[in-house]
């Protein structure tokens, strides 16, 4: 493969990024998805406002704990609903509502940070990218130029564009898996809606 059609491969492996810009503010930003860094507790809590009690939630080791499992991928949501469930029914009624508040909380506060962490690591793989277009571009223009010198060395011109070609592939499979990581913060919020709405349907209404 030429080299100049290495290069166009790599700059057609870029279009979530130039996509995402119309949507984000931040220009760096590589996903369609729209990039929200932090999530607001009226986002995905739709029952009364919480007390200052439900910020303690550590102070709880069993919340804690409860909300350790909960935030678990692996731990599947239908498994997830009935450990709340389970949870509230082991509660005496007059600390339903309080120890589901904090349950929320302390969900809402590791999901939040969990969140933070993704969205960091999406905008370090974004950069490495980055750096490696810039390169793959670079050793395109010195392989085209090889190409094109009819008094080149045969070997190294071989030798160069074959480790284009390898960057190449590197570079575009990089994108795919970029393209799957882009979609974790949105199923980590989902998540969080979802177990959201179980603590509030499982309170004790007035």
């Amino acid at each position: 493969m030429k080299a100049h059609l290495l290069l166009f491969a790599v700059l057609a492996a870029l279009p979530a990024a130039r996509m995402a810009n119309g949507a984000n503010s931040d220009p760096e930003w590589p996903c369609i998805q729209r990039k929200v860094p932090e999530l607001s507790i009226g986002q995905v809590w739709t029952g009364t406002d919480l007390p200052d009690s439900a910020k303690q939630w550590d102070q709880d080791s069993t919340v804690s704990d409860l909300a350790d499992q909960l935030v678990r991928r692996s731990n599947p949501i239908e498994n997830a609903r009935k450990q709340i469930s389970n949870y509230a029914s082991s509660l005496p009624n007059d600390q339903v509502n309080e120890k589901l508040q904090q349950l929320f909380m302390g969900v809402f506060d590791k999901i939040n940070a969990e969140r933070d962490q993704i969205i960091s690591g999406i905008s370090r793989y974004a950069d490495k990218q980055r750096e490696l277009a810039a390169d793959i571009r670079k050793k395109a223009s010195e392989v085209d130029k090889l190409r094109a010198d009819p008094a080149a060395d045969t070997a190294d011109f071989t030798k160069q564009n074959d480790q284009l070609t390898w960057e190449t592939r590197i570079f575009e499979e990089r994108v795919q898996s970029l393209s799957y990581v882009c979609e974790v913060p949105t199923l980590v919020e989902q998540r969080l809606y979802t177990l959201s709405k179980t603590i509030n349907e499982s309170m004790r209404k007035n």
